[in-house]
């Protein structure tokens, strides 16, 4: 994204009939800028993105040319889905160093699949965090496709998770377009760009026409690669590039699946492993569709997630651990006064919304503290992790909000 480099003269921006204060510069690339920003005067607000596109050198329509018109369309087309980034309003900044530059406010999001994947050191995600990538990203193109939408660009990049709705969001429809009315040829990226689409861009390089236009298939093929990537933690470009990946791209898939280089291969993984293979299939009407993958086996096996989950995946419930001992858990007088120590603690960093600390197993001794939002308890988990607490070191990580609020406390791997 990209280029204003404006952020000294944006303090303040006006959209949606509030003053937006900018807090920070996210990123920066060929057109457009990302700023976080923060209602004025309203602390309960969520944190929001501006994306500002920069004007053009020269006198080209800058909407349409970066693809703002397109992103804004299909945005507000598509408002409303769990699983699809939120436009919070459009404008025009008259303030820009460049001269007036249009402007999206999104919701802020968190981590990507592309940092999970750099984080993950080459060892593959978890059976659990792929199974939940998988499952939000199915609904979301599920939805995009039953309105006619092809995404286009699908890669690990653009799928961020949503710390306060605790989900997987799909952003950036800059490429997105309706099937039937494919505006560019130039479509997905390198590494993630299915058959067709690869085709129908050589061709179009070379100056001629292709037969057919893309489908909403190409999301899936995309979608097949980031989830391949995510089990075995290795970049793939080269290899779906490769003449061997044309000439047999299943017998690839086995190979991954049953090398002993992956961690997740001692788990019983050939429902997913059949997944990815449904979505890759080089022809593209016999690439199954988002609502059917839906429907695999895979969705149904109940995983729990790693500890490295727990860090990486920002909620607004922190869990503590190895802060109380036994002697503790059955002295009900130094159990009430650790418990208001811990709260008056957490409260440092947050309205807390509720505590739960089991007294059994599972998940006896430890300590559940729900924040009113994720930034506070964000907070909480980076300034009280290594800390001592009675003597001893603190661990602290999030927690599904979805499953403190059920009561179901998982038996975490290690």
């Amino acid at each position: 994204m990209a280029g204003a480099g404006a952020g000294a003269s944006l303090p303040l921006l006006e959209a949606l009939g509030r003053l937006w204060q900018v807090q920070a510069q996210l990123g920066s690339g060929a057109s457009a800028s990302v700023f976080r920003v923060r209602c004025c005067g309203d602390p309960r607000a969520p944190p929001g993105a501006v994306k500002e596109f920069a004007p053009p050198a020269r006198p080209t329509p800058a909407p349409d040319l970066y693809g703002f018109g397109k992103e804004r369309a299909a945005l507000e087309q598509l408002r409303g889905h769990r699983n699809i980034v939120t436009l919070y309003g459009v404008f025009t900044n008259h303030f820009s160093a460049n001269g007036p530059s249009l402007c999206l406010l999104l919701e802020l999001l968190d981590v990507s699949v592309s940092e999970l994947l750099l984080y993950s050191s080459h060892q593959g995600c978890s059976m659990w965090m792929i199974q939940h990538c998988a499952r939000d990203v199915l609904e979301a193109l599920s939805f995009l496709h039953h309105k006619s939408y092809v995404h286009a660009d699908l890669k690990p990049r653009n799928v961020l998770w949503s710390a306060e709705e605790e989900c997987f969001k799909l952003i950036d429809f800059g490429l997105s377009f309706k099937e039937g009315n494919q505006d560019v040829k130039y479509i997905q990226t390198d590494g993630y760009r299915a058959p067709e689409a690869e085709l129908q861009n050589c061709l179009a390089q070379a100056g001629l026409q292709s037969e057919t236009e893309c489908t909403s298939a190409v999301d899936l093929w995309s979608l097949g690669i980031v989830l391949l990537e995510m089990f075995s933690g290795m970049k793939l470009k080269h290899t779906v590039q490769s003449q061997e990946w044309k000439a047999n791209s299943s017998a690839i898939i086995d190979h991954i699946f049953a090398s002993e280089g992956v961690v997740n291969s001692a788990i019983p993984a050939y429902h997913l492993r059949d997944l990815i293979k449904s979505m890759l299939h080089g022809e593209p009407a016999k690439r199954t569709t988002a609502a059917k993958a839906l429907c695999s086996p895979f969705f149904s096996i109940p995983f729990a997630p790693h500890i490295e989950d727990l860090v990486m995946l920002p909620t607004r419930v922190l869990r503590l651990l190895n802060v109380l001992s036994d002697a503790s858990l059955q002295s009900e007088e130094e159990y009430d006064d650790i418990l208001e120590d811990i709260r008056e603690e957490c409260q440092k960093y947050g309205p807390v919304v509720s505590m739960l600390v089991p007294k059994e197993n599972p998940g006896k001794g430890q300590v559940f503290v729900e924040y009113a939002n994720a930034d506070d308890c964000k907070a909480a988990q980076k300034l009280l992790t290594g800390r001592r607490f009675d003597g001893k070191f603190v661990v602290a990580t999030f927690y599904p909000l979805s499953a403190y609020k059920r009561g179901y406390l998982y038996q975490t791997l290690l």
